[in-house]
């Protein structure tokens, strides 16, 4: 990587740091083909990379306060995703799990449509989708996303460790991610930040 792009992409970091969320999609869109061709390393299947890959980038959105501009983000991003890797192989029957997520894609593909989903249907589905989310989850998650709370500031309030925080809404996250998913809409770069912050 040269000068001048890892200048660019320090320029990425900082203002990503600073919540810009078209800096977050830039280095999503920059990371998506490496990173799934990292994990593929590991894992033979291409949709579950990439459902890795974007657990991973909502671990970069939530912690993105404490990523250090003066080290180089591939080391950063590089190290969550191969930590979330070494988790799954560790704890999870992979093969199982991805003959499950694979079938599951294919009933999605073959039932896809290019329709474009209006704002008020698409609240009305992340509505459907956050009932599925435990009770601390949910009040987690309405503080961080509709309350625009850090997850210091929950921490603080809630009286819990920042760690418990991460979780929680590492958790949530995912599950209104799958329920989106099963739900045939689609959750590339774009939709995928604006189906984690358009909240009502």
């Amino acid at each position: 990587m040269g000068i001048n792009t890892d200048t660019e992409e320090r320029e990425l970091v900082l203002r990503l740091i600073r919540g810009d969320q078209q800096a977050f999609c830039d280095l999503y869109s920059m990371y998506k083909e490496r990173l799934i061709y990292f994990a593929m390393k590991f894992i033979k299947s291409p949709d579950f990379a990439e459902d890795i890959f974007h657990d991973t980038f909502v671990a970069v959105w939530q912690t993105r306060q404490f990523i250090d501009p003066e080290k180089p983000f591939r080391t950063y991003i590089y190290t969550i995703m191969r930590n979330r890797l070494l988790n799954i192989i560790r704890n999870i029957d992979m093969e199982d799990r991805a003959k499950a997520y694979i079938s599951a894609s294919a009933i999605n593909s073959a039932n896809e449509t290019d329709a474009q989903v209006s704002a008020d249907e698409l609240r009305n589905i992340i509505q459907q989708a956050k009932s599925k989310l435990t009770p601390r989850q949910r009040t987690i998650f309405e503080m961080s996303r509709e309350q625009n709370m850090t997850n210091p500031e929950i921490a603080e309030r809630l009286e819990i460790s920042l760690a418990t925080v991460n979780d929680h809404i590492s958790n949530a996250l995912k599950t209104i991610r799958q329920f989106i998913e099963k739900n045939g809409i689609n959750t590339g770069c774009v939709d995928f930040v604006v189906i984690f912050w358009l909240l009502s």
